[in-house]
Protein backbone atom coordinates (compact mmCIF):
# COMPACT_ATOMS: atom_id res chain seq x y z
CA UNK A 1 0.00 0.00 0.00
CA UNK A 2 1.26 3.51 -0.85
CA UNK A 3 0.72 5.89 2.04
CA UNK A 4 -0.98 9.21 1.35
CA UNK A 5 0.13 11.73 4.02
CA UNK A 6 -3.26 13.42 3.94
CA UNK A 7 -5.25 10.22 4.40
CA UNK A 8 -6.71 9.72 7.87
CA UNK A 9 -8.32 6.38 7.04
CA UNK A 10 -7.20 3.10 5.58
CA UNK A 11 -9.64 1.06 3.51
CA UNK A 12 -9.73 -2.66 4.28
CA UNK A 13 -10.08 -5.06 1.37
CA UNK A 14 -13.84 -5.36 2.00
CA UNK A 15 -14.09 -1.53 1.65
CA UNK A 16 -14.55 -0.87 5.39
CA UNK A 17 -12.71 2.30 6.42
CA UNK A 18 -10.59 2.25 9.59
CA UNK A 19 -8.85 5.30 11.12
CA UNK A 20 -5.06 5.35 11.12
CA UNK A 21 -4.95 6.40 14.79
CA UNK A 22 -7.06 4.79 17.50
CA UNK A 23 -7.41 4.97 21.26
CA UNK A 24 -6.29 1.85 23.14
CA UNK A 25 -8.13 1.08 26.40
CA UNK A 26 -5.84 -1.58 27.88
CA UNK A 27 -5.54 -1.07 31.68
CA UNK A 28 -8.31 1.53 31.71
CA UNK A 29 -10.60 -0.08 34.29
CA UNK A 30 -11.92 2.82 36.37
CA UNK A 31 -15.35 3.84 35.00
CA UNK A 32 -14.90 7.54 35.76
CA UNK A 33 -11.49 7.62 34.10
CA UNK A 34 -12.97 5.82 31.11
CA UNK A 35 -15.68 8.49 30.81
CA UNK A 36 -13.09 11.27 30.91
CA UNK A 37 -10.82 9.59 28.36
CA UNK A 38 -13.54 8.59 25.89
CA UNK A 39 -15.05 12.08 25.91
CA UNK A 40 -11.59 13.62 25.55
CA UNK A 41 -10.56 11.23 22.80
CA UNK A 42 -13.70 11.86 20.79
CA UNK A 43 -13.30 15.62 21.13
CA UNK A 44 -9.71 15.34 19.87
CA UNK A 45 -10.86 13.46 16.77
CA UNK A 46 -10.41 9.81 17.72
CA UNK A 47 -12.97 7.56 16.08
CA UNK A 48 -11.32 4.14 16.54
CA UNK A 49 -11.61 2.69 20.05
CA UNK A 50 -9.90 -0.62 20.82
CA UNK A 51 -10.94 -2.91 23.66
CA UNK A 52 -10.91 -6.65 24.46
CA UNK A 53 -12.81 -9.11 26.61
CA UNK A 54 -9.62 -9.61 28.62
CA UNK A 55 -9.45 -5.90 29.49
CA UNK A 56 -12.61 -6.23 31.65
CA UNK A 57 -13.74 -2.76 30.62
CA UNK A 58 -16.41 -3.34 27.96
CA UNK A 59 -19.26 -2.28 30.27
CA UNK A 60 -17.34 0.82 31.40
CA UNK A 61 -16.64 1.68 27.76
CA UNK A 62 -20.31 1.37 26.81
CA UNK A 63 -21.32 3.65 29.68
CA UNK A 64 -18.61 6.16 28.73
CA UNK A 65 -19.80 6.29 25.11
CA UNK A 66 -23.39 6.82 26.29
CA UNK A 67 -22.37 9.51 28.81
CA UNK A 68 -20.49 11.39 26.10
CA UNK A 69 -23.51 11.28 23.81
CA UNK A 70 -21.53 9.64 21.02
CA UNK A 71 -23.58 8.01 18.27
CA UNK A 72 -22.66 4.38 17.59
CA UNK A 73 -22.22 5.10 13.89
CA UNK A 74 -19.58 7.70 14.72
CA UNK A 75 -17.25 5.14 16.30
CA UNK A 76 -15.15 2.34 14.85
CA UNK A 77 -15.35 -0.19 17.68
CA UNK A 78 -12.74 -2.96 17.86
CA UNK A 79 -12.84 -5.92 20.27
CA UNK A 80 -11.04 -9.23 20.81
CA UNK A 81 -11.93 -12.78 21.85
CA UNK A 82 -9.89 -14.18 24.71
CA UNK A 83 -8.08 -17.52 24.77
CA UNK A 84 -10.76 -19.23 26.86
CA UNK A 85 -13.12 -18.72 23.92
CA UNK A 86 -11.28 -20.65 21.23
CA UNK A 87 -13.25 -22.89 18.88
CA UNK A 88 -16.08 -22.49 16.37
CA UNK A 89 -18.94 -22.21 18.87
CA UNK A 90 -17.08 -20.62 21.78
CA UNK A 91 -15.79 -17.65 19.81
CA UNK A 92 -19.28 -16.86 18.52
CA UNK A 93 -20.66 -16.99 22.04
CA UNK A 94 -17.84 -14.73 23.22
CA UNK A 95 -18.68 -12.18 20.56
CA UNK A 96 -22.33 -12.12 21.55
CA UNK A 97 -21.36 -11.60 25.22
CA UNK A 98 -19.16 -8.66 24.24
CA UNK A 99 -21.91 -7.16 22.08
CA UNK A 100 -24.26 -7.31 25.06
CA UNK A 101 -21.74 -5.62 27.37
CA UNK A 102 -20.99 -2.96 24.78
CA UNK A 103 -24.71 -2.42 24.11
CA UNK A 104 -24.33 -2.65 20.35
CA UNK A 105 -25.61 -4.97 17.65
CA UNK A 106 -22.31 -5.14 15.77
CA UNK A 107 -18.57 -4.65 16.03
CA UNK A 108 -16.57 -2.88 13.35
CA UNK A 109 -13.63 -5.21 13.94
CA UNK A 110 -13.40 -8.44 15.92
CA UNK A 111 -10.11 -10.27 16.44
CA UNK A 112 -8.64 -13.42 17.96
CA UNK A 113 -6.48 -12.08 20.80
CA UNK A 114 -3.71 -14.71 20.67
CA UNK A 115 -3.01 -17.73 18.50
CA UNK A 116 -2.96 -21.12 20.21
CA UNK A 117 0.61 -21.52 21.43
CA UNK A 118 2.90 -24.20 19.99
CA UNK A 119 4.28 -24.63 23.48
CA UNK A 120 0.91 -25.60 24.92
CA UNK A 121 -0.95 -27.21 22.03
CA UNK A 122 0.49 -29.79 19.61
CA UNK A 123 -2.66 -29.22 17.51
CA UNK A 124 -2.32 -25.42 17.59
CA UNK A 125 -2.99 -25.07 13.86
CA UNK A 126 -6.26 -27.01 14.07
CA UNK A 127 -7.38 -24.96 17.09
CA UNK A 128 -6.70 -21.71 15.26
CA UNK A 129 -8.50 -22.96 12.15
CA UNK A 130 -11.57 -23.99 14.14
CA UNK A 131 -11.69 -20.65 15.93
CA UNK A 132 -11.30 -18.84 12.63
CA UNK A 133 -14.28 -20.72 11.17
CA UNK A 134 -16.31 -19.20 13.99
CA UNK A 135 -14.96 -15.75 13.14
CA UNK A 136 -15.96 -16.23 9.50
CA UNK A 137 -19.47 -17.19 10.62
CA UNK A 138 -19.77 -14.05 12.74
CA UNK A 139 -18.78 -12.03 9.69
CA UNK A 140 -21.25 -13.81 7.43
CA UNK A 141 -24.03 -13.36 10.00
CA UNK A 142 -23.39 -9.60 10.22
CA UNK A 143 -22.30 -9.43 13.84
CA UNK A 144 -18.96 -7.96 12.77
CA UNK A 145 -17.99 -5.78 9.82
CA UNK A 146 -14.38 -7.00 9.68
CA UNK A 147 -12.44 -9.88 11.21
CA UNK A 148 -8.80 -10.16 12.15
CA UNK A 149 -6.20 -11.64 14.45
CA UNK A 150 -3.71 -10.41 17.02
CA UNK A 151 -0.14 -11.60 17.55
CA UNK A 152 -0.22 -14.00 14.60
CA UNK A 153 3.20 -14.52 13.03
CA UNK A 154 3.83 -15.51 9.43
CA UNK A 155 3.59 -19.24 10.07
CA UNK A 156 0.30 -18.82 11.94
CA UNK A 157 -1.13 -16.98 8.94
CA UNK A 158 0.29 -19.52 6.48
CA UNK A 159 -1.43 -22.34 8.35
CA UNK A 160 -4.68 -20.40 8.56
CA UNK A 161 -4.61 -19.86 4.80
CA UNK A 162 -4.85 -23.64 4.25
CA UNK A 163 -8.45 -23.74 5.49
CA UNK A 164 -9.71 -20.14 5.64
CA UNK A 165 -12.41 -18.99 3.26
CA UNK A 166 -11.84 -15.37 4.28
CA UNK A 167 -8.34 -14.41 5.39
CA UNK A 168 -7.85 -11.94 8.27
CA UNK A 169 -8.29 -8.31 7.28
CA UNK A 170 -6.12 -7.09 10.18
CA UNK A 171 -3.20 -8.46 12.20
CA UNK A 172 -2.52 -6.54 15.41
CA UNK A 173 0.93 -7.14 16.93
CA UNK A 174 3.71 -5.43 18.87
CA UNK A 175 5.58 -3.06 16.56
CA UNK A 176 7.53 0.10 17.36
CA UNK A 177 10.96 1.69 16.86
CA UNK A 178 13.53 -0.89 17.89
CA UNK A 179 11.09 -3.68 16.96
CA UNK A 180 10.05 -2.84 13.38
CA UNK A 181 8.74 -6.34 12.57
CA UNK A 182 9.84 -5.76 8.96
CA UNK A 183 9.14 -9.29 7.73
CA UNK A 184 5.69 -9.48 9.29
CA UNK A 185 4.72 -5.99 8.07
CA UNK A 186 5.87 -6.95 4.58
CA UNK A 187 3.98 -10.26 4.73
CA UNK A 188 0.78 -8.46 5.72
CA UNK A 189 1.15 -5.94 2.90
CA UNK A 190 1.71 -8.71 0.36
CA UNK A 191 -1.42 -10.55 1.53
CA UNK A 192 -3.73 -7.51 1.84
CA UNK A 193 -3.76 -7.77 5.64
CA UNK A 194 -3.61 -4.46 7.48
CA UNK A 195 -0.84 -4.34 10.09
CA UNK A 196 -1.86 -2.69 13.36
CA UNK A 197 0.62 -1.77 16.11
CA UNK A 198 -0.77 -2.76 19.50
CA UNK A 199 2.16 -1.23 21.40
CA UNK A 200 3.32 1.58 19.11
CA UNK A 201 5.40 3.14 21.89
CA UNK A 202 6.72 -0.12 23.36
CA UNK A 203 7.01 0.02 27.12
CA UNK A 204 7.92 3.72 27.14
CA UNK A 205 11.71 3.43 27.08
CA UNK A 206 11.68 4.51 23.43
CA UNK A 207 10.52 7.97 24.46
CA UNK A 208 13.90 8.71 26.05
CA UNK A 209 15.95 7.23 23.19
CA UNK A 210 18.68 9.58 21.94
CA UNK A 211 18.03 8.86 18.24
CA UNK A 212 14.37 9.75 18.67
CA UNK A 213 15.51 12.78 20.67
CA UNK A 214 17.47 14.09 17.69
CA UNK A 215 14.33 14.03 15.56
CA UNK A 216 12.32 15.63 18.37
CA UNK A 217 14.56 18.70 18.24
CA UNK A 218 14.60 18.77 14.45
CA UNK A 219 10.84 18.39 13.97
CA UNK A 220 9.71 20.18 17.14
CA UNK A 221 7.45 17.26 17.96
CA UNK A 222 7.21 14.95 20.98
CA UNK A 223 8.98 11.55 21.03
CA UNK A 224 5.60 9.82 20.85
CA UNK A 225 4.59 11.86 17.81
CA UNK A 226 7.83 10.93 16.02
CA UNK A 227 7.28 7.22 16.72
CA UNK A 228 3.63 7.25 15.68
CA UNK A 229 4.37 9.18 12.50
CA UNK A 230 7.06 6.63 11.57
CA UNK A 231 4.52 3.84 11.94
CA UNK A 232 1.69 5.36 9.94
CA UNK A 233 4.10 6.25 7.13
CA UNK A 234 4.73 2.52 6.94
CA UNK A 235 1.01 2.02 6.44
CA UNK A 236 0.52 0.67 9.97
CA UNK A 237 -2.50 1.55 12.13
CA UNK A 238 -1.56 2.72 15.64
CA UNK A 239 -3.56 2.45 18.86
CA UNK A 240 -1.53 4.23 21.56
CA UNK A 241 -2.93 4.18 25.07
CA UNK A 242 -2.65 6.89 27.69
CA UNK A 243 -4.54 8.11 30.74
CA UNK A 244 -3.28 11.66 30.24
CA UNK A 245 -5.52 14.05 28.29
CA UNK A 246 -2.60 16.18 27.07
CA UNK A 247 -0.85 13.11 25.64
CA UNK A 248 -4.15 11.99 24.19
CA UNK A 249 -4.22 15.18 22.15
CA UNK A 250 -0.53 14.84 21.15
CA UNK A 251 -0.90 11.26 19.94
CA UNK A 252 -3.40 12.13 17.22
CA UNK A 253 -1.69 15.39 16.23
CA UNK A 254 0.64 13.71 13.73
CA UNK A 255 -0.78 14.68 10.36
CA UNK A 256 0.86 18.09 9.98
CA UNK A 257 4.42 16.84 9.43
CA UNK A 258 6.25 13.95 7.80
CA UNK A 259 9.55 12.12 8.03
CA UNK A 260 11.78 12.02 4.98
CA UNK A 261 13.47 8.86 3.71
CA UNK A 262 16.67 9.44 5.67
CA UNK A 263 14.74 10.04 8.89
CA UNK A 264 12.65 6.92 8.33
CA UNK A 265 15.82 4.86 7.80
CA UNK A 266 17.33 6.37 10.94
CA UNK A 267 14.45 4.97 12.98
CA UNK A 268 14.44 1.71 11.00
CA UNK A 269 18.02 1.06 12.08
CA UNK A 270 17.46 1.61 15.81
CA UNK A 271 18.48 -1.31 18.03
CA UNK A 272 15.97 -2.87 20.39
CA UNK A 273 15.24 -0.39 23.17
CA UNK A 274 12.41 -1.84 25.22
CA UNK A 275 9.00 -3.36 24.66
CA UNK A 276 6.61 -6.02 25.89
CA UNK A 277 8.54 -8.82 24.17
CA UNK A 278 5.91 -11.56 24.34
CA UNK A 279 6.52 -14.34 21.80
CA UNK A 280 3.23 -15.97 20.73
CA UNK A 281 5.06 -19.28 20.20
CA UNK A 282 6.67 -19.32 23.63
CA UNK A 283 4.20 -17.70 25.99
CA UNK A 284 2.39 -20.01 28.41
CA UNK A 285 0.49 -17.71 30.74
CA UNK A 286 -2.04 -16.79 28.10
CA UNK A 287 -3.19 -20.34 27.41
Amino acid sequence: MIFDPDMLYHTLRNNIKIPYVGFGTWQVINPELMKKLIAGAYNEGYRLVDTAAAYSNEIALAKAVAAAGIRRDDLFLSDKAWNTSRGYTAVQEACRRSLKKLKTDHLDLYMIHWPASKKLYPDWAEINADTWRGMEQLYKDGYVKAIGVCNFKEHHLDELAKTAVIMPMVDQFEMHPGLPQENLVKYCAEHSILAQASSPLGNGQILSNSQIGQLVQKKEKTPAQICLRWEIQKGVIVIPKTSNLARLAENIDIFDFSLDEEEMLQIDSMPYCGGLGIDPDEVTEFG
